[in-house]
């Protein structure tokens, strides 16, 4: 093997290893600074107090949107101590019948464990197979990164789950809004799902979408 070609081998293997996980961490934290004056991404550490690195806001349940569901989501954006950390949670209550619509996170796993309640809970592969099952209390489902998952409230009282993500900001795509909001023309919809410009229009309103 010449020189050369010994030197490009190594290079492009470098690369590879290099893009196959995250770069170590250069600093102990680095809580974001959220003012929107400088261009400084991290908060002075001597200034970092324990406040930094505690969140509150899931104590309690949020409001119910009109399918059942409250959700308070936990990442950088609302608690910038995560900034950097690869990690974050959400909170999810659901009233009796309550939906999480389908959705899926194109930048994280998911993993869901249930603190109360009974839910039907599962997620579509990329070959269109469902694996779903009523998880109960304690129990625990992952749903792996960028597939389309959904969970409904199949008891007769409340429910509530605790998600963690493998991401500090893991991105949320709901389908119904992806797909039935106002950007896609609805000559391509009525062609992708056999339905008609009224089919369509109905969609729209009950999900108040446009």
């Amino acid at each position: 093997m010449s020189l050369t070609v010994a030197v490009l081998f190594a290079v492009l293997l470098h690369g590879r290893v290099t893009l196959a996980s995250d770069p170590d961490p250069v600093r102990d934290f680095c809580i974001a600074n959220t003012d929107s004056a400088t261009n400084i991404p991290c908060k002075n550490s001597s200034d970092a107090t324990v406040e930094d690195f505690i969140f509150s806001g899931i104590k309690s349940r949020g409001r119910f949107s009109e399918t059942g569901l409250a959700s308070i989501p936990v990442n950088v954006n609302s608690f910038p101590g995560l900034n950097t950390l690869g990690v974050s949670l959400v909170r999810a209550d659901f009233e009796a019948g309550g939906v999480n619509v389908p959705h899926f996170h194109p930048r994280a796993t998911e993993v869901a464990y249930v603190l109360e309640g009974k839910i039907y809970s599962g997620f579509v592969d990329t070959k269109n197979k469902v694996f779903a099952k009523v998880l109960e209390k304690g129990e625990v489902m992952v749903f792996p990164r960028g597939l389309v998952h959904f969970q409904m409230n199949v008891g007769d009282k409340p429910a509530t789950i605790l998600g963690s993500f493998d991401s500090e900001n893991p991105g949320l795509m709901k389908i119904p809004a992806a797909v039935f909001g106002c950007g896609i023309k609805e000559e391509l919809l009525e062609k992708a799902f056999g339905l008609t410009a009224k089919d369509i229009s109905k969609v729209r309103k009950n999900l108040h979408l446009c």
